[in-house]
């Protein structure tokens, strides 16, 4: 036998499936893009801010910790959580409510939805290979991003649902990931937003799961007057909502595996009890809805996304007026596709830098 070959025993390929997947995905052009794409402040605005890649990388490293800590498949994770965000338009979520509204007001009843555009970019959107279209990713993977956040079930992924069983939970690993996304923009907003002054800790503190912080922080010796004070609130914020979904989840975890783990085999209508327990989900909900009052609804943030909902809304009524707009590559795919999944696929994949350039070259700014 070959040296060679001891190290290549999967079919030539040195890698397992999943992190086959995961690779496919670094390497995507729509991937790259995300570093462009806003998370809740405009790129453009600092290099401090989070991007879609810089969070799809926390949610990565925090799926990977908690599945690892599990005992579930670590390099899953890492593909659905890296994918997560693929479908996401240009103006954060902004950009994709104003899609969405423009789609049903022109009768197209399904609108935009996020989750189900990343798997049009894993399955159809993004070109690797000769005889077929996506980047010929596993069924767990493509599962993982359909079904990553509940419900499962809209009237939109009805064709979906021999393949992809929407009356089912998905993979744990997708569960884990829906969470490791929640607990990544809960931690790195209130970073973004305190370091300028968004929100400030006389009313973060008022919230309960952010006492709790404070007395870790406080037992290292820092105060609020501190430099380092902001960091590692940040970082012990994430720490503590880890261990407490590890020591929640844990002990249930056990009546979920079976001998094929990776299947939808769990019924949607079960509460599955994986998470956190009764008191911090309680506390999360309430500082994420001091986010939403505080930071999301700030004067700064609601006047950038209504430049950004515009700059959609200019770009979706010029395209549609007038076709050769568009450029030579999408015109060719109207032949194939309907008008408007064409133009919804164009404007999904801008990042924000080239969605504005392209508004100011259309409407001669």
């Amino acid at each position: 036998m070959k040296a060679t070959q001891r190290f290549f025993p999967f079919n030539d390929d040195f890698r397992d499936p999943f992190s086959r997947d995961r690779d496919r995905v670094l390497h995507s052009s729509s991937f790259r893009r995300l570093e462009y794409k806003t998370q809740v402040f405009l790129n453009h605005e600092g290099d401090y801010f989070r991007t879609r890649l810089t969070h799809s990388l926390e949610v990565s490293q925090i799926a990977r910790t908690l599945s690892r800590e599990l005992g579930l498949n670590e390099t899953l994770c890492e593909a659905i959580a890296l994918s997560h965000d693929l479908g996401h338009t240009p103006f954060g979520h902004a950009g994709g409510d104003e899609l969405d509204r423009l789609l049903k007001q022109d009768g197209f009843e399904n609108g935009f939805d996020h989750n189900f555009q990343s798997f049009r970019v894993l399955s159809k959107l993004e070109k690797r290979y000769q005889d077929f279209d996506g980047l010929n990713l596993t069924f767990a993977t493509l599962e993982g991003v359909l079904k990553h956040s509940y419900p499962y079930k809209k009237s939109f992924l009805m064709h979906l649902d021999d393949d992809f069983n929407l009356n089912r939970h998905p993979s744990i690993e997708a569960m884990i990931v829906d969470r490791a996304d929640e607990i990544a923009y809960i931690s790195h907003d209130i970073d973004d937003g305190v370091k300028y002054s968004l929100v400030d800790f006389d009313g973060l503190l008022q919230e309960s799961l952010a006492k709790r912080i404070l007395k870790r922080v406080e037992k290292e010796g820092l105060g609020r007057q501190d430099t380092l004070f902001r960091h590692r609130f940040v970082a012990n914020l994430i720490t503590l909502l880890i261990e407490q979904f590890i020591i929640f989840s844990k002990k249930n975890i056990d009546k979920y595996l079976s001998d094929t783990p990776l299947c939808a085999t769990i019924d949607s209508s079960e509460s599955l009890s994986i998470g956190f327990d009764e008191e911090i989900e309680k506390e999360i909900k309430v500082l994420k809805k001091f986010l939403f009052e505080n930071l999301y609804r700030h004067q700064k943030i609601a006047t950038k996304m209504y430049s950004g909902r515009e700059c959609i809304r200019s770009l979706y009524r010029a395209f549609n007026a007038d076709e050769y707009l568009l450029p030579k590559r999408h015109r060719t795919l109207l032949e194939k596709r309907a008008k408007h999944r064409v133009i919804t696929d164009y404007i999904a994949s801008m990042t924000d830098r080239y969605a504005i350039k392209t508004y100011k070259e259309i409407y001669g700014f």
